[in-house]
Formats: structure tokens, sequence, C-alpha cells
């Protein structure tokens, strides 16, 4: 009995000893992933265990995003995943997105892996209609979906908006991906409602209004639009934020001014607006001081991951080049071998028909000459008959007369057979003539064959060793060879200077961009269908009639004093 106790007991303590796990589903924005996480563990354990995965560095602008019945939430770093609001069956699903939008993703968007994700998570926030887009920025974005939404606005056909986005893709070939998200994200982050996430709130008069939390601060919006915020507070004018319930309390850096509240509809709700608003501060405050070490290493890994990177595609770039060059030699090379080949063919075959020619005219010519021998030996025979008739008495008159006749026919026949000799001797000295001029067809058309073939064998060789071909030909080491270099601080030098060169070229760009963009609305803007405008669609144009973009809209409404500004508020 005390046996089976003991037993019992080793068993149930060999059981708590047993590490508890339970299966978690990462889903970023290009791919998932699963991990087996231990039940003790915090949110910041399994946030660095996926930040790892992905060689994330720049972590504090991300987090792990879940959904609580209709609303979002975010894992809390200091708090146990399981402890969390979130459902009990395996795997438990999280998505790893960007919580905190930078000010300026050129400054402040250092890793690939980083600019990466964000360009990801911007594109579907446009494509989904998340972040309004304008038609023209949807023509330099590329964005089909965007284009969608705004093609019935305009008589323009869908080849029209094409022939458009395919035009200014030519003026971007050649661009690295990083390079590619990274005027991506530019032009994005000038858009209004980037990196603004909207909350309902209720003042204290109960009026309807939006609160936007970003990067900038804290903006107060009409529930009908979400371009233009009619008040705005910067996070330097603010020093502490709280809730209570469903009351959200702001005070401001000023404490002679009296604090500002308003009323949520979900006490959820205001835990997530405090969330953004400590997160989004401390990162307001964190870009206007000097950046850390771990910040400064990482930019300078990346200043000289780009340069690198640079000379990396330079060096690509030259062996493109010379590749392209060698395959076109090569080309016309092929090309050359085969007009050679066929003007040889077509000489082979001129030279057997002189031969063949050549041979005819001089068994015709013996032919003739013979003939003529023949007639000749019969016009002498004729002659001698006519003598011996003459010579012979003819004794009567009728013998006379046939004497006399048949020494006309005899005069006559040899005339003829005279004629005939001489036609024969001059078609003998004119096939002799024939013959000749065949022979010398003959020789030039030999001497033509041995100048191809002596072409054909210098060229082969000259091409094999001054040519450099694609790597599948054996030339190509000799270009290949002459292209190893190393990383030298004078390479590191002339770099740096190429790329200050280029961010020159980029502001000219730039303004060039700005002209285009300006350009494409004026032509669209006549084709523009009044009837079939959104509400969003005439706030935009509103805007811009004004002359109002995002930031100078916030500027605008920060001349005024923060006082003013609640006393506002609390008006709406």
């Amino acid at each position: 009995m005390a046996g089976a106790i003991a037993s019992r007991m080793s068993f149930s303590s060999l059981k708590r000893k047993q590490p508890k796990t339970f299966t978690v589903r990462i889903i970023t924005m290009d791919a998932e992933m699963e991990f087996n996480c231990e039940v003790k563990w915090k949110g910041k354990d399994l946030f660095d265990l996926v930040c790892r995965t992905l060689g994330l560095r720049e972590t504090w602008f991300f987090g792990l995003q879940y959904m609580i019945k209709d609303t979002m939430a975010w894992l809390k770093m200091d708090k146990k995943v399981l402890d969390h609001d979130v459902p009990k069956e395996e795997p438990v699903t999280f998505h790893f997105l960007a919580k905190f939008y930078p000010e300026n993703a050129e400054d402040e968007l250092v890793q690939d892996i980083t600019q990466h994700l964000f360009f990801l998570q911007v594109k579907k926030q446009i494509l989904d209609e998340k972040i309004s887009c304008p038609p023209e920025a949807s023509v330099l974005l590329a964005s089909y979906a965007v284009q969608a939404k705004v093609i019935n606005l305009y008589q323009m056909t869908p080849e029209m908006w094409e022939e458009r986005i395919t035009a200014w893709y030519g003026q971007h070939r050649g661009r690295a991906r990083d390079e590619a998200e990274m005027e991506y994200l530019k032009i994005a982050q000038d858009l209004e409602m980037y990196g603004v996430n909207y909350f309902a709130i209720r003042n204290k008069k109960g009026t309807e209004l939006l609160l936007g939390v970003d990067a900038l601060g804290l903006h107060i919006y009409d529930m009908e639009n979400r371009l233009t915020p009619k008040i705005s507070f910067p996070w330097n004018e603010i020093r502490n934020v709280s809730y209570s319930d469903k009351e959200f309390t702001i005070k401001p850096l000023d404490k002679k001014i009296d604090v500002f509240k308003f009323n949520s509809s979900k006490l959820r709700v205001n835990k997530l607006i405090l969330q953004l608003c400590i997160g989004n501060h401390d990162l307001f405050m964190r870009r206007r001081k000097a950046d850390s070490l771990e910040v400064q290493q990482m930019k300078a890994q990346a200043r000289e991951e780009k340069a690198r990177k640079q000379m990396e595609r330079q060096r690509l770039a030259r062996e493109k080049q010379m590749r392209e060059e060698a395959e076109r030699t090569r080309d016309e090379l092929e090309r050359r071998l085969l007009q050679l080949k066929d003007e040889a063919t077509m000489a082979n075959e001129a030279l057997m028909r002189s031969e063949e020619t050549a041979d005819l005219l001089a068994e015709k010519a013996q032919i003739t000459e013979e003939e003529a021998k023949l007639l000749a030996q019969k016009a002498a025979e004729a002659e001698q008959e006519m003598q011996r008739i003459k010579a012979t008495a003819i004794r009567t008159e009728e013998e006379k007369r046939l004497m006399e006749q048949k020494v006309l026919e005899a005069e006559m026949l040899a005339l003829k057979m005279a004629e005939e000799s001489e036609r024969r001797a001059k078609e003998a000295d004119q096939l002799k003539q024939d013959l000749q001029e065949a022979r010398d067809s003959e020789r030039r058309a030999k001497q033509k064959l041995l100048e191809i073939t002596s072409k054909s064998s210098y060229t082969q060789p000259m091409n094999s060793g001054s040519t450099a071909l694609p790597a599948d030909m054996p030339t190509f080491n000799l270009i290949s060879e002459s292209l190893s270099f190393d990383f030298k601080d004078t390479d590191m030098k002339r770099l740096s200077m190429e790329i200050e060169k280029e961010k020159v070229e980029y502001m000219e760009k730039s303004k060039h961009l700005q002209e285009q963009l300006n350009e494409l609305k004026t032509e669209i803007e006549a084709l523009k269908l009044k009837e079939r405008e959104t509400a969003m669609d005439i706030l935009h144009s509103e805007n811009n009639e004004r002359g109002s973009s995002k930031h100078n809209t916030i500027k605008k409404l920060t001349l005024q004093s923060t006082k003013s500004r609640v006393a506002f508020f609390e008006e709406l």
C-alpha cells in the first residue's frame, strides 16, 4: 500500500516537473510561423522570440496584435501571454504588425526587414482603403485596387490608367527592391490618414467626434472628415494621459491650463488609446534626442551595407553590360558566319556550273573544229572535181549543156561548202573564246572560295580571344577575372561622393516628381465626373484647392495657444 502511494506521488511529482507548453501562430505581412511557448512566458518572451526569428532589431515600432470581439488589442510585454483575453484554443494566433509609425521613414527605418514590413503593411492599408489615396498618388504607387476605386470617377478607360502607370514604371526600372519600397513609403507617409489610429469619442457636451493618435500627437476630427483635423495637440504639449473607466483625461504641459476630458464607448478602447499614447510619446521624445549607441551602430552598419550593395549593383551592372555586349558580338559573328557560309555555298555552286559549262564548250568546240576540217576537205574535193570536169572534152551539145549544169551545181556546192566552212571556223573561234572566259570564271570562283575560307578561319580565333561571352562559353573567364576587386578606403570615399551626387539628383527628381503629379492631376481633372464623387473625394478636392496638406494643417492648428484649443474642443 505504501509502495503504491509512493509510486503515485513520484508520478505526480514527475508530471509537475514537465514543462507545460502551448502552440502560438504568428502571422506577419508575408509569412506565418508557429512556436511552442511555455505557459509561464510573458508577452516580451514571445515578442523577443519572433524578433530574433525575423532578424529584426528595430523592435520599438512593432507589436503582437489580437482581437477581443470587435476591438483590436496589443499583447502587453509585462503580462503573461495566457493571462490576456485571447482565445484558449490552439494555436493562439497573433499578428506581428507595426504598432507605431515613423515621422520620416527614410531617416528612421534602418534595417531592410523593417522597411520591407512597413512597405507591405502600408501597401495593404492603401489597397484596403484604410488610408485614403487620391487618384494621382494611386497612379504613382501603381495601386491597382485603389485605381479600381477611382476608375469610375473619371472618364478614363482602364487602358488609359494602365498607360500612365506603365509610363511611370518605366522611369523606376533598374531600382533595387529596397529603394523602390522606400520611395513608396516616402510618398505614402504624406497621405493624411497614414499612421493614424481613429477612435470614436464624445466631449463634455456629448458631441460625437473622432480621436486620431499618431506619431505627431493627438488630433480631433469631425465624424465625416478623417482627412483634416479640427484641433491638434503635439506630444511636446502633453504632460500626462490617463483614464478612469470610460473617461479619458489629458493634462497639458502648462499646468495653468485645465485638463480636458472625453469619453469613449468601451473601457478596453481607453486601454488601447493609453498604450498608443505612451508608445508614440516615447518615440516622439526619443527622435529629438541623440541616437543611442545601438542605433548609431545599426545606422553605421546600414551605411556600410548600402555602400556594399551599391558597389555590388555597379559590378553586376558592368557584368550585365559586358554580357549583353558579348551576346551581341556573338550574334553578329554567328550572323556573319552564316553569311560567309551562304556566300561560300553560292561560290561553290557557281564554280561547279562554270566547270560544267567549260566542259560542254570544250566538247562543242572540238566537234565544230572537226566539222570545219571535214567541210574544208569536201570543198577541196569539189574543186578538184570541177577542174576535172572542165578538162574533159564534151563531144555533143547535150553533153556540154549537162556538163555546164553540173559545173554550175558543183560551183554552187563548192561555194556553199566554203561558206559553211567559214561559218564553222568562226563558230569554233567563238567557242574557244567562250571556253577561255569559262576558265577565267572558274579561276575567279576558286579564288573567291579561297578568300572566304581564309576569312572564316581567321575570324574564329579572333572571336575566342577578344569577346566576353556568357558563363557557359569558355572565353568569359578572361573578362570575369579582370573584374575582381577589393573594398578599399578609396573605393568607399569615391562611393560616398557618388552617394552625395545621387542625393542631389534625387532632390531634382523629387521636384520633377511633384511637377509630374501636378501635371497628371491637371490632366485627369478635366475628365472627372462630378456626380460620382464620394465624400472623401470632395474633401480631397477642397484641401487641394486651399493648398492644405497633412503637415501644414497641423502646423496651423498648433499656432493657437493650448488653452484656446482645449476650450474649442469642449465647445464643439
